[in-house]
């Protein structure tokens, strides 16, 4: 893990606790993706709370020097993609969090105690 992913991660994991973010979890994807070293899933009760919760980490990212590379969904804010290159963000709309099940999908990976990042 690389210094600057963990911070990455810990960022992601303040910025979404602080818009009440729920449910948060981070999967340790190293050893089973090469597309990251972290993808991190949470939800928000409605379309609203989904954008605010995107919009605080993208600005925290921003304020931070972290490059977002990508942000996709924003139109619909059923589920948003936020990627930050070592880290990748799914911020999902509560109903649609069960339908994509993202976290069965990537269940080789480890879950990150993210505890202490709240």
């Amino acid at each position: 893990m690389t210094a600057t992913s963990e911070k990455i991660l810990g960022l992601v994991v303040k910025a979404a606790d602080d818009k009440r973010a729920e449910d948060i979890m981070a999967m340790d994807v190293r050893e089973v993706s090469i597309l990251a070293d972290y993808f991190v899933v949470m939800h928000g009760n409605s379309e609203k709370q989904v954008q605010a919760i995107a919009d605080e980490i993208i600005s925290q990212s921003h304020k931070q020097g972290f490059e977002v590379k990508r942000v996709e969904g924003r139109d619909s804010a059923k589920w948003l993609l936020i990627d930050l290159g070592d880290v990748v963000v799914h911020v999902f709309h509560y109903s649609e969090r069960a339908f994509y099940n993202l976290e069965k999908l990537w269940s080789d990976a480890p879950l990150v105690d993210i505890t202490e990042m709240v």
